[in-house]
């Protein structure tokens, strides 16, 4: 049997190539190695957004065409909207009943978030406890594997640390203890060379027309030491080098280098060519997506409806198990 995976993103804004080089090309790859289930966490995006989640809606939908346009085939996993499974916050307040206020006091992402997120109160109740539910949802469909990037090491052992303690209190392995798939993916900067982020506007989206494209990679800043046509340059220190080995031939990727080093060319035909990559790399992103808008509710909600059936079905079987081991009350 194949083992299974749990993976998700939060609808909080448009998904942009960060998203399709950071996890998206990843998970089209891993729908042929596990049982895969990909989740919009719209829970998970409220932590953050609850004073104003008029959007959630929005990018939900939108995540959803995203994710089929660049390959998740919701035949071949299950793919759901972590709200419409009620499971999860059940079983999110199971976990709560048994996790130490010292293991999320700890948690470094809980103080970097309450330093980094301004105009917005996280000072709840709910953000806290955030990896509780992050927890509940691996474990509802009691996942082998999370696919993540090193810096996300410390979430999941949290979570495999919170399924330990229940599997010992109750004395019966319930949950396997999840392990950690690293992936290495590219990080990409934003245009600015801040982090990529829609609170910055500094991103390129997966449905951004070429128009668009052009405009945003002629803006990026390149390498600052490089001021005259005739300087030499140094691509690992440029912004737009990076983009070139996330979305490049290997073969550009050499010719681009030897360009920059050698003051061959210049910044501003080099974003030129960039903006044609990743335009031609979006492309049949953008015409899959055009597809997809043309019957949304045949070709988009239609299979997340199949497939909440699918989730739920998993999610009840495991709520069962886990009430049984607390002796709920059954009438």
């Amino acid at each position: 049997m194949k083992k299974r995976i749990l993976s998700g993103m939060r609808p909080t804004g448009p998904l942009h190539i960060g998203h399709l080089v950071g996890a998206l090309q990843n998970w089209v790859k891993l729908q042929d190695e596990y049982e895969c289930r990909f989740m919009i966490a719209d829970w998970h995006a409220l932590m953050s957004e609850y004073e104003d989640p008029r959007d959630i809606e929005k990018y939900s939908i939108d995540m959803m065409i995203d994710w089929l346009s660049c390959g998740i085939d919701a035949e071949k996993s299950i793919v759901f909207v972590q709200s419409h499974i009620p499971q999860h916050l059940e079983l999110a307040m199971m976990f709560s009943f048994l996790v130490p206020l010292g293991w999320l006091e700890r948690n470094p992402t809980y103080k970097e978030q309450l330093r980094e997120i301004k105009g917005r109160d996280i000072t709840t109740y709910a953000f806290l406890g955030y990896p509780v539910l992050q927890a509940a949802d691996i474990a509802l469909y009691k996942a082998n594997a999370v696919p993540v990037g090193a810096d996300q090491l410390p979430h999941l052992e949290l979570t495999r640390e919170i399924l330990r303690r229940f599997n010992a209190l109750y004395k019966k392995e319930l949950f396997p203890e999840p392990k950690a798939l690293l992936t290495e993916t590219p990080k990409l900067l934003g245009i600015d060379n801040r982090k990529m982020s829609k609170s910055y506007d500094n991103y390129i989206g997966l449905s951004e027309n070429p128009d668009e494209i052009r405009k945003k990679v002629g803006a990026m800043i390149t390498d600052p030491k490089r001021i005259r046509l005739k300087d030499k340059g140094h691509p690992k220190k440029c912004n737009v080098f990076s983009y070139y080995k996330s979305f490049a031939t290997d073969e550009q990727v050499g010719e681009i280098e030897q360009w920059c080093k050698n003051a061959l060319r210049g910044c501003t035909e080099c974003k030129k060519i960039m903006a044609d990559i990743i335009i031609e790399k979006l492309r049949p992103i953008r015409e899959k997506r055009r597809w997809l808008e043309a019957d949304l509710d045949g070709r988009v909600k239609q299979p997340l409806r199949e497939n909440h059936k699918l989730a739920s079905e998993e999610a009840n079987n495991t709520i069962r198990e886990a009430k049984g081991l607390l002796h709920v009350l059954k009438i």
